[in-house]
């Protein structure tokens, strides 16, 4: 019986208490029972904890009113969409805009595009009217990029994509930058959040090297995405369209435009 008892003093003292066990080495443990896809996307996503605590924040409702505060200071933030990673700002401040251009290295000639937070939005910064009914509601939210014409009614500062008569709009369908931009009441600015002609972020880790250029980067973990982006369609010319980038959902797109009897627009020769 003695001996018994002295082996069960000893196993209870062999095991190792929980708190005492470094938090990265529970991580290692448990990746063990991932897939080695998601293993390999937790290890590759890693970002030093240091940082996380500067200017990190999990892409969640609460972290929301923060983010629209951000934008109407005029800061440069970093969020994650349906596609890619982007950077984000309103798109009516002149000094946020030329940050981002600045921050990527982008040509001030290449436009950006606009980012609202509900279909219904859209009618305030372009013109829809001349769209089949319904149209929009069918592509978006989702993984598209609709060239609209921005219009002399548009809410849009002239500032933004000057010399341009159209727009480029999203609606993700990813719901926090969807209620930044309806906290914000204006239009986002957005684009993909890497330097100019870099590989795009499917993971905040992949520009680390320009988060000190963002008043924060809100981490929605690593997209399940192959990295092509939204695809990107012109609807300026009424009746037609023309696909401007095939982007991650061109089959699906095509089959919408159709759908609302949209015919292509013909190439210029």
């Amino acid at each position: 019986m003695n001996n018994l008892r002295r082996r069960v003093v000893l196993m209870v003292f062999c095991v190792p208490k929980l708190g005492s066990v470094p938090f990265l080495t529970h991580k290692r443990h448990l990746g063990l029972g991932l897939s080695k896809k998601m293993s390999s996307s937790m290890e590759n996503c890693h970002v030093d904890v240091q940082n996380k605590l500067e200017v990190v924040r999990p892409a969640t409702e609460v972290y929301a009113q923060e983010a629209i505060e951000a934008l109407k200071a005029g800061k440069v933030i970093a969020v994650p969409t349906d596609t890619l990673y982007g950077f984000a700002c309103d798109a009516c401040s002149l000094e946020a805009v030329s940050s981002i251009y600045e921050m990527k290295g982008r040509k001030h000639t290449s436009p950006l595009a606009i980012c609202v937070g509900d279909v219904s939005h859209i009618q305030h910064f372009a013109v829809t009217e001349y769209l089949p009914h319904g149209l929009l509601d069918s592509l978006l939210p989702g993984p598209v990029t609709v060239i609209l014409r921005r219009g002399e009614s548009s809410a849009l500062e002239k500032s933004l994509n000057p010399g341009l008569d159209s727009v480029g709009v999203r609606v993700p369908d990813c719901n926090f930058i969807r209620a930044v931009a309806r906290g914000l009441g204006k239009a986002v600015a957005l684009t993909s959040a890497n330097l100019s002609g870099q590989p795009s972020s499917l993971c905040i880790k992949d520009f680390e090297n320009l988060w000190n250029r963002c008043a924060y980067v809100y981490d929605g973990g690593a997209l399940p995405s192959n990295g092509a982006g939204s695809t990107i369609v012109d609807l300026t010319l009424p009746g037609k369209y023309k696909i401007l980038r095939p982007g991650s959902a061109r089959e699906e797109t095509l089959a919408i435009l159709e759908k609302h009897s949209l015919v292509e627009e013909a190439p210029v020769i």
